[in-house]
């Protein structure tokens, strides 16, 4: 006996007391999926046996078959559920999660199963207790099916029982495309011919010239949002052509709700005639029966919803919620076909539909159509293609995955509109964001990996966020913290290129750029081509925005931000048009140091380094007349003087990166990278592409930019890296920072797909005075400070660079605000994971 269930699926183990269903289901799936009613009274009672523990029991087993079911896995209850009230309570659990309930009765004769029961050392009940199971499961077996199971299998030898597994009928991610999504036709069939030529596929005709079939010769698939019907003038022709694309597997198409009135209609059901309705009617009436029959029936075989390419891809007529991809339900259904409604009406007598999309999160992208508007428009990864080509709008496709629109003028305006176009409703609130969204313990998903934010970094995020961060829909992206090289062994050196090399070298990077590293503060740079900052919302005359590494604003007077924007934007002039985009992202470091960190230096640095200069200098000539003294203080002296001497050094560190400043005088950026600009994101482009660009805005205005020396190493050349030290040697030694290597590359993965860290920082031996302390380089500290561990910051660095790549991608793709907003404030989270925070 082939027992065929539904993937998903509530199924319930029905049979009395011994039958064996506890057997039959070890036998037949997964430990994990089966619930059993003795193990949850044991676990609330510390009894299986404890009948008045059965309420609490079904209690948590309920709440956990709710778990699993509402994250898509199959549950299995294993209790004798002869009751017709138990029953029930799994039938209405099933349909809350809109899964199928399904029913195996273990149908096993009563003596059978008292001889087993008389066998357990733990069961203690008289055989009259199975005698009212069996009589109860005599009188259910009639009514399984009207009690709401999908499917009933009784069994009754389990040793000949197989179990095979069934898909959801929307379930079809084995279909990955490439695919071509046709919005709301509406017998507009002049229109879907031409459409299908744009897009590029040959129309098959009969011997009377209809469209009967579409073919494309990049294998490309048409997907039908439903709404075929209806209002426009050839109903029946587009029927024609879309059945059989569908009958060659050239196409998929959903119902729309038109297509359902119709179908009524067909089929002897009382339906009010109306909304273009008539109109299809009358257009039949000139085809055969046979084809009218063809018709009602392909539309009845039609699936509420489509789950396509792995399940990233979502089509149903009136769009879908992420709770009801992939399931079957009543309810799922008229979501698919009409949507989700608020109870009112509009003053055009239209129902008010619930805007859906604006709350939606789910990774899949969900296209429909179904409510008419103007222009398509992302809504947080979901899109309506419904343009109103029958009210003489436009009829238009998306192509998948490519994300680009194609679309064809109406050649008329075929029916009158209840609404006007331009009064559509509109679910676009991308700019809306939601606390929930990133407060608590979050797992995001991205391309590049998954990334847990805990709480506790969310809430200091939120802290700095919402107090001192410049407006989020600037707020575009955050650089990532930067891994030190692997602890040097080279004397007096905690950091030297041999250990950054050889770094890369292990992670199969066989090329890098060592870029100089710049001894400022890191500052992105999202500079418009004109004020009017179109792409971003913000008004005021704002042009962009210049932030720092926690997405503060750089300056605290908007009028410097402003014009050293405005000496960006001349500089970048050509690229706006290079590159199609009225706006760019720059990764840069902004000089000197002191422009920024002014109060961190006098508070920290210059108060440690002056009361040093002070106190040792005094110490020193205090032992020096000791040692006039004939004291024996020769040793404390040198130690003391040595102090000095670097005390001397940390001051001459700092005051390196120190210079005054009188608005902008003195003021430089130096650009590193092109981050993205409208529809791009760069991180795939090697960095000899990313210094072109650089170079090119510090040849246009060498004042405000400043370059970036490099060079390019060729890791399996020695002689190359030695020349690289000795120049990193020279720049450090002249008060240089250091420098940081890069993959040459960009974007660089290991082996299964793991990102590479993509900078490594070597500082040089000098700067790390003020990171380590003036004495770090005496030999007890360097030995000390040589046992640091790396994991943490290197992990750390790896987690921010995926939210970054992210939040750029997100950027580039167009996807909302708060997709944008929930990244990047995700790295900002992550900067409060406690690291050393010298690394």
């Amino acid at each position: 006996m082939n027992i065929d269930l539904p993937d998903l699926s509530l199924i319930a183990l029905v049979g009395i007391s011994g039958s064996g269903k506890s057997t039959f289901a070890r036998e037949h799936f997964k430990p994990t999926e089966v619930l059993s009613s003795d193990f949850f009274r044991g676990m609330v009672a510390d009894d299986e046996n404890d009948q008045s523990a059965t309420k609490d029991a079904f209690d948590a087993l309920g709440h956990i078959a709710g778990i699993r079911l509402r994250a898509g896995r199959r549950v299995v209850i294993d209790a004798t559920n002869v009751q017709k009230h138990a029953r029930a309570e799994l039938v209405a659990l099933a349909r809350s999660f809109d899964v199928l309930p399904v029913a195996i009765v273990i149908d096993t004769p009563e003596a059978v199963a008292w001889e087993r029961t008389q066998g357990r050392s733990d069961r203690d009940f008289g055989r009259n207790v199975l005698k009212r199971q069996s009589q109860d499961l005599r009188r259910s077996l009639r009514e399984l099916g009207r009690e709401g199971f999908r499917k009933v299998h009784v069994v009754s030898d389990p040793a000949e029982v197989t179990i095979t597994y069934e898909k959801a009928w929307n379930d079809r991610r084995e279909l990955t495309g490439p695919f071509d999504i046709i919005g709301d036709v509406h017998g507009c069939r002049a229109e879907l011919e031409t459409l299908l030529g744009e897009l590029g596929w040959t129309l098959v005709r009969d011997e009377a010239g209809r469209a009967v079939d579409a073919t494309h010769p990049a294998g490309r698939q048409a997907v039908f949002v439903g709404d075929l019907v209806d209002r426009g003038p050839d109903s029946p022709g587009v029927l024609r052509l879309v059945m059989g694309m569908t009958a060659s597997g050239n196409a998929l198409c959903v119902p729309g709700n038109h297509e359902q009135k119709l179908l009524k209609k067909l089929r002897g059901k009382n339906v009010t005639v109306s909304h273009g309705l008539a109109e299809t009617l009358e257009q039949l009436d000139s085809e055969t029966p046979e084809f009218i029959e063809s018709a009602a029936q392909w539309i009845h075989d039609l699936v509420s919803h489509l789950r396509l390419d792995g399940g990233r891809l979502v089509v149903a007529h009136a769009g879908l919620k992420e709770a009801y991809h992939g399931r079957a339900s009543g309810r799922v259904r008229d979501f698919c076909l009409y949507g989700e409604s608020t109870g009112e009406t509009d003053e055009y007598g239209l129902p008010v539909r619930y805007p859906w999309a604006r709350d939606y999160r789910g990774a899949a992208m969900v296209v429909y159509g179904h409510v008419p508007t103007p222009k398509v428009e992302w809504i947080n990864n979901t899109v309506c293609l419904d343009t109103g080509a029958v009210f003489g709008g436009e009829l238009t496709a998306l192509r998948y995955p490519e994300k680009t629109f194609v679309a064809v003028q109406a050649e008329r305006m075929y029916y009158e509109p209840i609404r006007p176009l331009a009064d559509a409703e509109s679910a676009r609130d991308n700019e809306t964001l939601d606390l929930a969204d990133v407060t608590g313990r979050r797992h995001i998903r991205t391309e590049h990996g998954t990334v847990i934010v805990d709480a506790e970094n969310s809430a200091a995020a939120l802290e700095v966020m919402s107090r001192f961060a410049i407006d989020p829909r600037l707020l575009l992206w955050l650089p990532p913290t930067m891994s030190p090289p692997s602890t040097s062994t080279v004397e007096g050196y905690l950091e030297y290129p041999t250990e950054a090399f050889a770094d890369y070298r292990a992670a199969g990077v066989d090329k890098v750029v060592c870029e100089e590293k710049h001894m400022g503060s890191r500052a992105v740079v999202l500079v418009c081509r004109d004020k009017a900052a179109a792409r971003f919302g913000v008004g005021d005359g704002c042009s962009g925005a210049i932030y720092t590494r926690t997405g503060r604003s750089f300056f605290n007077d908007p009028a410097l931000t402003e014009t050293l924007l405005d000496r960006v934007r001349a500089a970048a002039a050509p690229l706006f048009d290079e590159l199609g985009s009225d706006w760019l992202l720059l990764d840069c470091e902004l000089l000197p140091w002191s422009a920024k960190a002014a109060g961190l230096i006098r508070t920290q640095y210059a108060a440690a380094g002056a009361a040093a200069r002070s106190a040792l200098p005094a110490a020193v000539a205090a032992l020096d007349a000791g040692l006039a003294r004939g004291l024996d203080l020769g040793e404390l002296r040198a130690r003391t003087a040595a102090r000095a001497e670097n005390a001397a050094g940390f001051t001459h560190a700092y005051r390196r990166y120190c210079w005054p400043t009188t608005g902008l005088d003195g003021v430089q950026i130096a650009p590193f990278a092109l981050l993205a600009s409208e529809g791009a994101c760069y991180a795939d482009r090697d960095h000899g592409w990313h210094l072109d660009i650089s170079d090119r805005l510090v040849a246009a205005d060498p004042v405000t930019f400043r370059p970036t020396g490099r060079r390019i190493v060729d890791l399996s050349d020695p002689a190359a890296q030695a020349e690289a030290t000795t120049w990193w040697l020279e720049m450090t030694a002249a008060g240089g920072e250091g420098m940081v290597i890069k993959p040459y590359a960009g974007l660089t993965h290991r082996s299964r797909g793991k990102l590479v860290q993509p900078g490594i920082k070597c500082r040089g031996r000098e700067y790390l005075r003020i990171i380590y302390g003036p004495d770090y380089t005496t030999p007890e500290h360097l030995t000390r400070l040589r046992d640091r561990t790396l994991s943490r910051k290197r992990t750390l660095a790896l987690r921010e660079h995926t939210l970054g790549l992210a939040a750029l991608d997100a950027v580039a793709a167009g996807e909302p605000l708060w997709r944008v907003h929930e990244l990047v404030f995700a790295v900002l989270a992550m900067e409060s994971v406690p690291t050393d925070p010298r690394l």
